[in-house]
């Protein structure tokens, strides 16, 4: 008998270098074993050295895509990443309160080289419409701070941020632990538990994408009717092995290695 393919859908801009955005979520779909579908948001020019343009797409053309995705593929999963702005946020959000499967939202406001994804002043506009809709939130601890009002100093700091986000709304949140120093310890905030995904720091610049890939990764697993703790589990140690074993390509922040054994 034929069995279905899972299928998973990400919302989001476009990397034309690969190493971000629709282009890593579905290198990481396609290696988690599911069929990828995808939603441009918004167009950029850049590579692992630079970001030199930004430009999002007419919020009406963002929710046809994602209806006419509903229509005759529904997604068992779908992700988003940068959103752009406030009429593109208000667009999905409106779709997202009907999607009958998780939803996990990537908080995408500031490229790996620190350009801009998200309009000034659209903050409040992702707090009041995506957050809510929001299965599971990603935020890396600058996100973290900003969406919970905070400054992030350490674990005692990053469970308080993810307490104040889930009283937004958001069923679930993993507050990455990237930034501070040491081990990269993850802590996600779900169902009133604490589950901590520690890994071992690795020396690298070669990042790029960690976030849009590790994102797609639980989103993949939970298209999969994998439980969202054990999701977040092989996507982390998917995401640490793909950094490890980065191909090293670009004078800049690279790529990660969307090949990587799957834990």
């Amino acid at each position: 008998m034929f069995e279905r393919k899972r299928v998973a859908l990400t919302i989001a801009g476009s990397d034309p270098s690969g190493g971000a955005g629709i282009q890593a979520d579905l290198k990481t779909f396609h290696q988690f074993g599911v069929y990828g579908e995808a939603v441009i948001t918004l167009l950029t020019v850049q590579n692992t050295r630079r970001v030199s343009r930004v430009v999002t797409l007419d919020p009406e053309l963002v929710k046809e895509q994602i209806s006419a995705v509903l229509e005759d593929i529904p997604p068992e999963a779908a992700k988003t990443g940068a959103l752009g702005n406030a009429g593109i946020i208000c667009a999905v959000a409106a779709l997202a309160e009907r999607f009958s499967f998780p939803l996990v939202v990537d908080p995408v406001m500031i490229s790996k080289h620190g350009s801009p994804l998200l309009a000034p002043g659209d903050a409040g506009a992702f707090l009041e419409h995506m957050v809510p809709r929001a299965s599971l939130l990603t935020p890396n601890l600058p996100e973290a701070a900003a969406l919970a009002g905070i400054e992030i100093t350490g674990p005692d700091q990053m469970r308080a941020a993810a307490e104040r986000i889930v009283r937004l709304g958001a069923k679930a949140v993993l507050v990455k632990g990237g930034h501070l120093a040491g081990d990269a310890v993850d802590l996600l905030l779900a169902g009133g538990e604490w589950h901590e995904f520690p890994a071992p720091r690795i020396d690298t610049p070669h990042t790029h994408g960690t976030g849009c890939t590790l994102s797609a990764a639980i989103a993949a697993g939970l298209a999969q009717g994998t439980p969202l703790v054990e999701a977040v589990r092989r996507a982390k140690v998917f995401v640490s092995e793909a950094i490890r074993t980065s191909p090293r390509l670009g004078a800049g922040a690279g790529p990660l290695n969307h090949h990587a054994t799957i834990g």
